[in-house]
C-alpha cells in the first residue's frame, strides 16, 4: 500500500528552503573504514546493516558468478555518500529505489553516492548488481574465492565477503540472511542457517538453493559451497534441522572418517550447552570439502566447513569440538576488534581440552602441562607472541591458541571451578548475538570471582615470556547446576 506522508505548511516551506529545526550538520561521506587497531578500512561507518538478501547465480564451467544483492540497513549518521566493502565488478547501484553512482577506490572499496542524501535513523534499501570471475579477483593480495574441479567454496577468515556480495565487512556490524544460489541441476549450494529451497527446479537444467540465517550473523561467517556433495538431512528432538554434507571427491576411507566425526556433531554440540549455556542457533551441521581445497577449517555460523584432508588419518573429534565451541565464542559473541581474536581462538582450543577431560583421554590439567612444559620449552619464539595483540600478520599464530587455552585454564585454576563455569557461561549470555573486548571478560571474570585479575591477565596476554602455571587435577562435574545458578544470579542484576 502506498501511504502518502501529510506536512504541515511550515514543515513543507522547511522542506523546501531546506531549512531544520536546530543547527544540524550538512551531510558528510560515511566512514571507509570502521578504525579496528590490525584492519582500519574493514567495515565502514556511518550505517548499521539489518539483513543481507543475495541471489545469486554460478556458471562451475567457468566460475562466472552473476548475482543482486539487497541490503537493509539504517543510517547512523546524515550521509552524503558511503562506502561497500566489495571486490568484484558492479554492474548498478539503487539506493532507496533511485540508480546511485559509484565509484572504486582500492581493491575493496565500493563508494556509493545516492541521489538523495540519507537521512540519520531512516531505514534505507540498497541494491547491487554484478558480474564477475571471483577467482580472478585479487584484493588484499590474494584470491580468496576457492575454485574446485565442479564449484568453488567462499570460506575465509577475515576476507570472504568481498568475492560473493557487497557489506560492511566488520563483526561489529552483524545481520541476518538470505542466500539464494542458482546452480546447475545435480550440483549442490550450501550455505547457513535452515533450507527455504532444496535444489527446486527453476529453469531446464537449473535448481534453486536457499539458505535463511535467523540470528544475527557476522559477514566472514556467512559461506558458501558449490559443488558435487552427499547431503544428509536430519533434525533434534525439538525440530532443528542438522544437516550435513561430505565431497564426493573424498576417498572412501576419509570420508568414512569424516562421517564418523562430523556426525557427532549434534551429540558434542548438547555437551558443549551443558558447559557453555543454550545452543545460540536453530540449526546445525558441518561440511566437509575435498581434500586439500580449502586448507583449514572455519565456523562458519551454524555450520562448519572442514578441510576433507582433517580426516586422513581418522576420525578428529577434536576440531569438530573446537569449531562447534566456536558457535558461542566467536560467532554468537564476536570480537570488537580483530586484535582480540584469543576470545574466539582460545575458547575454542579450551573446549578440545575439556572434551578430553570429557572423554578419558586426558584431563584439561594434563594437557595444560604438557603444552606449557613440553611443546612449547621456555627459549622458543612462541613465548614472545602476545596473544592478547599478536599483530594482524600472527593473527592465527599458534600462541593465540595455545596460550589462549592456557589463559583460561590460569584463571580456572585462579577461581576454582564454579566461578570459571559460571563466566564462561555468563560470557555467552550477556553478549549473546553482539560483539565485545579483552577488558569486558577481565571485567566479568572479576565480577563473579570478586578477585583482582588484572595481573593474570596482564601476564598471560601481554607479557613475553613463559609465565609459571600452577596446575590441579579438576575433572568437569557431569550437572554443572551450581554454574547455572551463578549465572543466572548475575544475569538478573544486569537486568535490574
Amino acid at each position: 500500500m502506498l501511504r502518502r506522508t501529510v506536512l504541515t505548511a511550515a514543515a513543507v516551506l522547511a522542506v523546501v528552503l531546506g531549512v531544520q529545526s536546530g543547527a544540524q550538520a550538512a551531510p558528510a561521506p560515511g566512514a571507509p573504514g570502521v578504525g579496528d587497531s590490525y584492519y582500519p578500512d574493514y567495515g565502514n561507518g556511518g550505517y548499521d546493516v539489518g539483513h543481507y538478501d543475495i541471489r545469486l547465480r554460478y556458471h562451475p564451467e567457468t566460475d562466472r558468478l552473476t548475482g543482486t544483492t539487497t541490503i537493509l540497513a539504517t543510517a547512523t549518521q546524515d550521509l552524503s555518500a558511503f562506502n561497500l566493502d566489495f571486490a568484484l565488478r558492479t554492474t548498478s547501484v539503487r539506493v532507496d529505489n533511485r540508480p546511485a553512482t559509484f565509484a572504486r577506490e582500492g581493491d575493496h572499496e565500493l563508494v556509493v553516492t545516492p541521489a538523495r542524501p540519507l537521512t540519520a535513523g531512516r531505514p534505507t534499501t540498497i541494491v547491487v548488481t554484478y558480474d564477475d570471475v571471483p577467482s580472478s579477483v585479487v584484493a588484499a593480495g590474494y584470491t580468496a574465492w576457492n575454485r574446485t574441479p565442479d564449484g568453488a567454496l567462499a570460506v575465509g577468515q577475515p576476507e570472504i565477503a568481498w568475492w560473493w556480495y557487497p557489506s560492511n565487512d566488520h563483526p561489529t556490524d552483524k545481520a541476518t540472511f538470505d542466500v539464494s544460489v542458482l546452480v546447475p541441476s545435480g550440483v549442490e549450494a550450501i550455505s547457513n542457517g535452515s533450507p527455504t529451497r532444496w535444489a527446486q527446479p527453476e529453469l531446464r537444467g537449473w535448481d534453486r538453493w536457499s539458505w535463511r540465517s535467523a540470528a544475527p550473523q557476522a559477514t566472514y561467517l556467512a559461506f558458501l559451497a558449490i559443488g558435487d556433495f552427499e547431503t544428509y538431512g536430519d533434525e533434534t528432538p525439538d525440530g532443528e534441522p542438522i544437516i550435513t554434507a561430505y565431497s564426493t571427491r573424498l576417498d572412501p576411507v576419509s570420508a568414512a572418517a569424516a562421517r564418523g566425526s562430523i556426525e557427532r556433531t549434534s551429540e558434542i554440540i548438547d555437551w558443549q550447552a551443558g558447559l557453555f549455556g543454550p545452543y545460540p542457533f536453530g540449526a546445525r551441521g558441518g561440511v566437509v570439502t575435498g581434500p586439500r581445497e580449502l586448507g583449514f577449517a572455519l565456523e562458519t555460523q551454524t555450520r562448519p566447513v572442514y578441510d576433507g584432508v582433517a580426516f586422513a588419518r581418522g576420525s578428529n573429534n577434536s576440531l569438530v569440538v573446537h569449531e562447534l565451541a566456536h558457535q558461542w565464542f566467536g560467532d554468537s559473541v564476536s570480537v570488537r576488534d580483530w586484535r582480540d581474536i584469543w576470545l574466539n581462538e582460545g575458547f575454542a582450543s579450551y573446549a578440545e581440552w575439556l572434551w578430553s577431560e570429557k572423554e578419558g583421554e586426558g584431563t584439561a590439567a594434563e594437557i595444560a602441562d604438557y603444552v606449557h612444559g613440553v611443546a612449547w620449552p621456555a627459549d622458543d619464539p612462541f613465548w614472545q607472541v602476545l596473544p592478547g595483540d599478536p599483530g594482524a600478520a600472527r593473527l592465527f599464530h599458534p600462541a593465540v591458541y595455545d596460550r589462549g587455552a592456557l589463559t583460561l585454564h590460569a584463571l580456572r585454576e585462579a577461581v576454582g571451578d564454579e566461578d570459571f563455569f559460571a563466566v564462561l557461561r555468563a560470557w555467552a549470555q550477556t553478549h549473546r548475538y553482539r560483539d565485545a573486548s579483552t577488558a569486558e571478560f577481565v571485567a566479568l571474570a572479576e565480577e563473579i570471582s570478586g578477585d583482582d585479575l588484572g595481573d593474570l591477565f596482564r601476564t598471560w596476554l601481554y607479557t613475553p615470556g613463559r609465565p609459571e602455571l600452577e596446575v590441579a587435577a579438576r575433572t568437569v562435574p557431569a550437572e554443572p547446576r551450581s554454574w547455572a545458578r551463578i549465572t543466572a544470579a548475575h544475569e538478573e542484576a544486569h537486568r535490574h
